[in-house]
């Protein structure tokens, strides 16, 4: 039998094991009908109802002024009101729906295999880490089939009606494969692209969580996929979750064969089920039916078989079986990167970068006694940045790159490197000669800021991702905020994110998923950008604390300043934090040094709790700067309040891009936009 005979015998006994469970669930099912039937919604246990609206909460699935005009419009118990903000969830959809739900089928690519010439569409993936790719185990069943499959990224139609141009990735089974026949899901390594990049930074990938919550009985859910191979599609809604087995849920929604390996995703874009199987309807006899009513024969084919439900495998019970394998180290790595909502060993040390090697006679610095903070903990020692050649840009004209927060662990080096990186793709599609990262000037305080964040907390007040929610740490930072104007930036923030000024009902009386006052602007500036609660609290609290401590400015500005041209032209290109602190800069600079050129990405200048508290005061054009660039992401929320539209700015460029999923405030996005490099790039090659 071929191999793909192999894969279609599969397909089939995997439906004949769903009907199977479909029928063995008869009872249960038809109570939910029944209770669907009579006007229940979700007709699920209150223990789920109260998981389900928490995470939805938590998860900024809902505008929480929604929330208050509807349930505190009349009295309500809490099940009833737990009931309610599921159905407010399924029923009102904040604008981000329609973008995420962009977002992610991006991440969605069809699987082909290679056949005597051939190149035949056969079925689904979908990205789970940056170099990993779900499917299911009748799509690919074991790792020498999955050496004759490629993945077809971007096959689609653009908003033109008219076809994308499609990204093929070959699959590397050597480096990763793993796969379960009973669970009918496949997990297999999709090798990085000629640049170097993994799959995962191009397109995005779904962030899987083994946590419950994610859906309810009786709630809708959404797939994208390619039914019969044909360019991606999506089922939207138009479907109901029937029954929920221990390791299955059944669900109505039309999808086709070529959907096999498909995400099945809830309201908030998050991944619920690996689709894997129709089921068949079938007669007294047990015998399957096609559309007609009559017998289905083999030669039919399964287009013809009439589908009375779906089935997909619990992501949760897939990432459970992921967590019980044996693995080498290298493998153990790879999984590791799926994230800390899989649930699968963080411990592991970081995988092997996949950027360009450094370049020969680069070498580790050794390792040095670190100094001690006040905590009593060893801080690491400050690195040192990197100046540029003497004659880049002949001598006279300078680049440098101002960096932002969150950098400690990084080598200057290999952060020039990936600046330089993104630059170079945005100068070659602006048609511009590329730059060497070694003509770059590269101040590093990223060491020395952490140092001082960190030397402010004593050891029973250190802050951990896995110990506390991004709202209470939040509640942390306004405390230690040195001016008490922490919680004024966040409001500020979500205010011109769009955040209505309901008062603090808005956050009153819903259990977890509400406590706290910052808590709703947290998750409104979330829910309305690609960055998450963590990253914007802790982004904002460095922000605020350069602001508002005099020592760590004038401690961030020395640094600086250690590693900066003396004397010539000036192209300064600034990132997040390092907007600011290139604000702060430019009214140090010697008189022989002329800023030509200033580039802010990802900024947030447009707050006023941020630029009222400049060196310089207020709104106003930077001394001396000739021609300045803002370049921003409007799915960045580091970047609200972009536009900088206040007059007082006086003249700029501003320049909105569209980044990558999960990287819309990564400076290497940013850089390779032809528009910020070409401003860029026209400078420094100017005569």
């Amino acid at each position: 039998m071929s191999v793909t005979g192999r894969s279609n015998e599969e397909l089939h006994e995997q439906a004949a094991e769903a009907a199977r469970r479909y029928e063995g669930s008869t009872t249960e099912r038809e109570r939910v009908e029944g209770r669907l039937a009579a006007g229940v919604r979700f007709p699920d246990t209150p223990d789920a109802l109260a998981v389900r609206a928490d995470r939805i909460l938590e998860r900024g699935g809902l505008s929480p002024s929604a929330v208050v005009a509807d349930i505190h419009g009349e009295a309500m118990d809490l099940p009833d009101a737990n009931e309610r903000i599921i159905d407010l969830s399924n029923e009102l959809q904040a604008w981000s729906f329609l973008p995420r739900g962009v977002r992610a089928g991006a991440s969605v690519a069809r699987i082909t295999l290679r056949r005597d010439g051939r190149e035949l569409p056969h079925g689904t993936g979908f990205l789970v880490s940056p170099r990993l790719m779900m499917t299911n185990h009748h799509v690919l069943p074991d790792e020498s089939f999955a050496s004759r499959c490629f993945a077809e990224f971007n096959a689609q139609v653009t908003v033109d009606n008219v076809p994308d141009t499609a990204v093929r990735m070959e699959l590397d089974p050597g480096a990763f494969f793993a796969a379960d026949r009973r669970l009918d899901f496949a997990l297999v390594a999709v090798t990085p692209a000629l640049n170097g990049r993994p799959p995962g930074e191009i397109f995005g990938w779904n962030r899987l969580s083994v946590q419950l919550g994610k859906l309810v009985l009786g709630e809708k859910v959404n797939i994208i996929g390619h039914p019969d191979g044909r360019l991606k599609e999506i089922v939207l809604r138009d479907n109901a979750v029937l029954v929920r087995l221990d390791d299955f849920v059944h669900y109505r929604t039309d999808t086709r064969p070529g959907n096999s390996g498909s995400p099945v995703f809830n309201d908030q874009w998050e991944v619920v089920a690996l689709h894997h199987s129709g089921v068949p309807k079938k007669d007294d006899q047990g015998r399957v039916l096609r559309q007609d009513g009559q017998p289905w024969r083999e030669g039919d084919g399964d287009d013809a078989i009439d589908w009375v439900a779906n089935e997909g495998v619990r992501i949760s019970s897939i990432l459970k079986h992921l967590a019980g394998l044996d693995l080498d180290p290298g493998r153990r790595v790879l999984l590791a990167e799926m994230g800390p909502d899989s649930g699968l060993d963080q411990s592991t040390v970081a995988a092997p970068a996949l950027s360009s090697p450094a370049a020969p006679g680069v070498t580790t610095p050794p390792a040095t006694a670190a100094p001690v903070t006040e905590s009593g903990t060893e801080a690491p020692k400050p690195q040192a940045g990197r100046p540029a050649r003497s004659t880049a840009f002949g001598g006279r004209r300078h680049l440098v790159f101002l960096h932002g927060r969150d950098q400690h662990e990084k080598q200057p080096d290999e952060l020039r490197r990936s600046w330089a990186s993104g630059l170079n793709r945005g100068l070659t599609l602006a048609s511009l000669p590329a730059i060497d990262p070694e003509d770059v000037w590269f101040p590093f305080y990223g060491t020395r800021l952490h140092n001082l964040v960190t030397g402010r907390e004593s050891t029973a007040e250190v802050i951990g991702l896995d110990e506390v929610s991004a709202a209470a740490a939040a509640e942390v930072f306004a405390a230690q905020s040195p001016t008490g104007s922490y919680e004024q930036l966040l409001y500020e923030a979500a205010t011109r994110a769009g955040m209505p000024q309901d008062g603090p009902a808005a956050t009153e009386g819903f259990g977890a998923g509400l406590v706290g006052a910052l808590h709703r602007p947290l998750s409104w500036l979330a829910a309305r950008s690609d960055v998450d609660e963590w990253t914007i609290a802790t982004f904002l609290r460095d922000v605020d604390l350069y602001l508002g401590d005099s020592a760590v400015r004038q401690s961030v500005l020395d640094s600086v300043m250690e590693t900066m041209p003396a004397t010539g032209e000036l192209v300064l290109v600034t990132h997040s934090l390092g907007t600011v602190v290139g604000l702060d800069l430019l009214t140090r600079l010697p008189d022989g040094l002329d800023p030509v050129l200033l580039v802010t990405a990802g900024s947030p200048l447009g707050l006023d709790g941020v630029n009222e508290r400049l060196l310089a005061r207020g709104p106003h054009r930077p001394p001396r700067v000739r021609d300045w660039v803002n370049v921003w992401c409007p799915t960045d929320g580091v970047a609200i309040g972009c536009p900088l539209e206040d007059e007082r700015w006086g003249k700029l460029t501003q320049l909105a891009v569209s980044n990558g999923r999960d990287r819309a405030h990564k400076i290497e996005e940013y850089l390779a936009h032809a528009g910020a490099a070409g401003a860029i790039g026209s400078v420094l090659g100017r005569a």
